[in-house]
């Protein structure tokens, strides 16, 4: 019995043509239909996509019996299916065709008379990549369904646990707090929270409180009024007015300004606001989702954060636990980010080796899931083949020192010449703010000071704090 290689759809008004070409298909052990013209071109395409056998590949003559005919399949196939390949084939050149396709891709533009060789070849590489797509959603369906919750992989009791609480507080319109450390999936468990529930369909607006100046924050906030300041050129909306009736995400929320506070309390508790530079009250329908890195009652005990404020916020607690807890779920998350890797690269990964999972089990992940992530990224960039070894690791992670030099008794080893200990203590601190993507408090936790002492460092050291999040270099 021959293998079965993929579904294929013929469409070409042509019957002499069409039926050469499924006739060649079937032999070579495609599943193939064939439709004379676009309506019922599109009446099999639409029965085959809500069955469980979706056709990978639909190759369109251009015309039939005019260019409109191929056009459309074209786009109403890719709209429907983007895993479902598109071949053309067509007596123009592929440039203008390709242009008048407007938005959507077609995997390959074959020109008539055609080639048998070169259409079989292009037609085996459509298929095996639209096939290769499925699988890889079966596969992340499969992995989702079983070890998984709205995108977040893990089977750790811990995992489970928040799973279930997220499914709890969605039906609900509660105020929620995720804590979690910086890395471990703070804004997918709030976004988890905004899709289970029956906000859903309205937006879910995310801002980070560390990574916009205190002097912008309220701005961005509650929006602003033409002329309130030196470049409100005009009035500006703010997340407060731009998530209606959704969920607003506040990531980040111990980073927030003292002065700040007290306004956003208000917002809270009277669902209403007011732009900056107006007195218009607007009330305000939508769902706050808080989170932080930061121990909330450590900084209201040092007077960082309003403890009305943090009663408020702390109606409902979800706790995110750290990668280095919960190791069991790092093959589970090794899977599913390679299938994902596959997909945005275009590429099949079989996995890692083992000496490389023992690495990873052996790594505390301070980084967390982003970590992990980042380096599979880096690993499938760099690898030539299917499987990912250790020589593909960062050098931190292969055991080898990326920057301060350690003796023997794991103690910084002063160089004979000597340093500028104020050189040290500013690299030290770009070093924390590029891994923690900006971010103050993991930064601090990385360094063992203070969120105000790390603040203090950087004004003394005059380092910018780049409004994306990203620390820059000194001024």
């Amino acid at each position: 019995m021959m293998e079965f290689k993929g579904r294929i759809l013929v469409a070409d008004d042509e019957r002499p043509q069409r039926e050469i070409l499924v006739s060649s298909l079937l032999k070579s052990g495609y599943e193939v239909s064939g439709a004379a013209s676009l309506p019922a071109a599109l009446s099999l395409f639409e029965t085959a996509s809500r069955s469980d056998k979706p056709f990978n590949l639909v190759v369109t003559d251009l015309r039939m019996p005019t260019d409109k005919e191929g056009l459309e399949l074209l786009l109403k196939v890719r709209n429907q299916d983007p895993k479902c390949e598109v071949i053309l084939v067509t007596a123009f050149a592929s440039s203008e065709v390709a242009f008048q396709s407007g938005g959507a891709r077609a995997f390959a533009f074959l020109e008539k008379p055609l080639d048998f060789e070169k259409t079989m070849l292009t037609i085996e590489s459509a298929v095996e990549k639209s096939r290769l797509a499925h699988e890889n959603k079966r596969l992340r369906s499969m992995i989702s369904k079983e070890f998984g919750f709205s995108g977040i992989i893990g089977k750790h009791p811990g995992m489970v646990q928040l799973f279930e609480r997220i499914e709890r507080v969605s039906a609900t319109g509660a105020t929620c707090l995720i804590r979690g450390e910086s890395g471990t999936g703070k804004e997918l468990v709030a976004k988890a929270i905004h899709d289970l529930s029956p906000r859903k369909d309205d937006p879910f607006v995310a801002i980070n409180c560390a990574a916009i100046p205190p002097n912008l924050i309220e701005s961005e906030l509650y929006g602003h009024e033409k002329g309130v300041f030196t470049g409100a050129s005009s009035r500006r909306s703010g997340r407060f007015e731009d998530v209606g009736e959704g969920t607003l995400f506040l990531d980040e929320i111990g980073a927030m300004d003292l002065e700040l506070q007290p306004k956003l309390l208000r917002s809270l508790q009277e669902l209403e606001f007011s732009r900056v530079g107006s007195s218009e009250v607007i009330p305000f329908g939508g769902r706050i989702v808080a989170a932080t890195g930061r121990d909330l009652r450590q900084a209201v005990e040092a007077g960082e954060f309003r403890e009305d404020l943090f009663f408020r916020l702390n109606v409902v607690v979800l706790e995110i636990p750290p990668l280095r807890n919960r190791k069991e779920d790092i093959p589970l998350m090794v899977e599913h980010f390679l299938l994902k890797g596959g997909l945005r690269h275009d590429r099949e990964f079989k996995g890692i080796t083992g000496e490389v999972m023992e690495i990873f089990d052996g790594h505390s992940w301070p980084g967390n899931v982003r970590e992990l992530e980042n380096c599979l990224e880096r690993m499938m960039v760099l690898g030539e083949g299917s499987l990912l070894g250790e020589d593909l690791l960062p050098p931190g992670l292969r055991g080898e020192s990326e920057s301060l030099e350690l003796g023997l008794d794991s103690v910084f080893n002063l160089p004979s010449e000597g340093i500028v200990l104020e050189d040290l203590e500013k690299n030290l601190i770009e070093q924390a703010l590029m891994r923690s993507d900006g971010k103050l408090e993991p930064a601090a936790k990385m360094l063992g000071i203070t969120y105000k002492t790390l603040q203090y460092r950087i004004r003394k050291y005059r380092l910018k704090e780049n409004p994306e999040g990203q620390s820059a270099k000194s001024e």
